[in-house]
């Protein structure tokens, strides 16, 4: 699934040389073209599916163009038909406007003209079967978010998966901010024997400095003043099942000897208790590359390379495009269930941000922005003449300019020099406009 923008030109015309011309012509242009001589022709190259817009002459034997119009809206009443006309049929023109023709030029036409009005079709067009296949889209209730895609990554993802999820081997999970590292250490976790025992998440930058151990490790009640019970720690915790050491890049370098302990002997030390043994799989994940860490100096060698085992990397959104319609999908459909909506159909503006956007925040990002286009506060197309008709002329205009601005963010992800370089601004002036009309970068950035 992808959003491809429609290009099948179903040309039709009763004049050879005309319509030969016009196809090659609309060829050039990198157009699909098929040429029809008449409406019964082009009835059979047209489908509900057909990726593209249909250009008719209005006067032709047998069907003409208002009739062929009528047949191909029982066919797609959403497929854009576009007519040619002579200069003395453009009361009839006129008539298949209002049938529900897309719109028409009259004979001799500028090229330029067929052209404009063509590219505004296809793009009506593409919005309409990137709806259809939104709402299409089955999820397999089987297969937990972010794995789904189709993209040769995410293939190579479930398969690494399968293969490791029932070994007895420790992984190393690498991936930037918003990934999924975690869905993916669940789906091991959740794919082998294991799973009947505790699958333990805990997020190593979270972790409360002076406390750290503690919650790793644990503690014998009087281990030392305060400690009035005795605490399993998260290590003990995951017995028999798997520890998931998320950012672990974070964790102190004296927390890092101990936990080498853990994965070399098998066992955890409480403070103030003796060694008691633990059988667990150690799933670790980093978004940065540990390697390059060892080689600063900011993480253990040793402890780097008993977890590095088996290394598996979760790809960006940017380098899986072709999986972002699928799970913006899915994401669309939740938030809006939860509110006991129906997902609102796709905009240009959310089109063009699912394309465009190259989503730092990657997974999480998307359904950040799938939940606000599910209540509205995303995605509207906004021109000068949508801004309410109330106020001064300065007041509107400075409604406006707030929307231009929102929506630049919006589409950097917060970042001002890329906004202001979109929008042709210098950035002090953009801080300035920013300032003035209340908008923050940060609110645009991904948590």
């Amino acid at each position: 699934m992808d959003f491809s923008r429609p290009n099948a030109v179903c040309l039709v015309d009763d004049d050879d040389d005309f319509r030969d011309a016009l196809a090659e012509r609309l060829t050039l242009e990198n157009y699909s073209v098929t040429p029809c001589s008449g409406g019964e022709a082009a009835l059979k190259a047209l489908d509900p599916g057909f990726p593209g817009v249909v250009v008719t002459d209005l006067r032709m034997p047998g069907l003409d163009g208002r009739q062929l119009l009528s047949r191909i809206q029982a066919i797609d009443e959403d497929l854009p038909v576009l007519m040619m006309t002579g200069h003395g049929d453009v009361e009839d023109a006129v008539a298949a406007l209002r049938q529900g023709a897309y719109d028409f030029v009259a004979k001799p036409f500028p090229f330029d003209r067929l052209k404009e009005s063509l590219g505004r079709a296809m793009e009506k067009r593409a919005l309409v079967l990137d709806n259809r296949r939104l709402a299409a889209v089955a999820v397999d209730a089987g297969t937990e978010l972010p794995l789904l895609g189709a993209s040769p990554a995410m293939a190579r993802l479930r398969d690494t998966i399968a293969q490791l999820a029932d070994a007895r081997l420790d992984v190393l999970i690498e991936g930037e901010t918003g990934v999924g590292k975690e869905v993916v250490a669940r789906a091991l976790h959740n794919g082998g024997r294991r799973r009947i025992h505790p699958f333990v998440a805990v997020n190593c930058g979270a972790l409360p400095e002076g406390l750290i151990e503690t919650e790793m490790f644990g503690h014998e009640a009087g281990a030392f003043p305060g400690a009035l019970r005795r605490r399993i720690g998260y290590i003990e915790e995951s017995h028999r099942g798997s520890l998931f050491l998320d950012e672990i890049e974070s964790m102190p370098p004296a927390v890092q000897v101990k936990l080498l302990r853990v994965i070399e002997e098998r066992e955890v030390q409480p403070i103030g208790g003796r060694p008691r043994p633990v059988d667990l799989r150690i799933l670790a994940s980093s978004k940065i590359d540990l390697e390059a860490a060892v080689e600063a100096g900011a993480f253990r060698r040793d402890l780097f390379y008993r977890l590095n085992v088996v290394r598996m990397r979760v790809a960006p959104l940017r380098e899986r495009r072709e999986d972002i319609p699928l799970l913006f999908a899915h994401f669309l459909r939740r938030a809006a269930a939860r509110d006991d909506r129906s997902p609102p159909p796709l905009t240009p503006t959310v089109r063009r941000r699912l394309l465009d956007h190259d989503w730092p925040g990657n997974v999480r990002e998307l359904i950040n922005y799938a939940e606000q286009v599910a209540v509205g506060l995303a995605g509207a197309d906004r021109t000068l003449a949508d801004v309410p008709d109330t106020g001064s002329l300065t007041d509107r205009l400075a409604r406006y300019e707030r929307e231009l601005l929102a929506e630049a963010l919006e589409r950097s992800g917060g970042d001002v020099t890329a906004a202001g370089a979109a929008l042709g601004l210098p950035r002090k002036t953009l801080y300035d406009r920013l300032k003035r009309l209340g908008l923050r970068p940060a609110d645009f950035r991904a948590p």
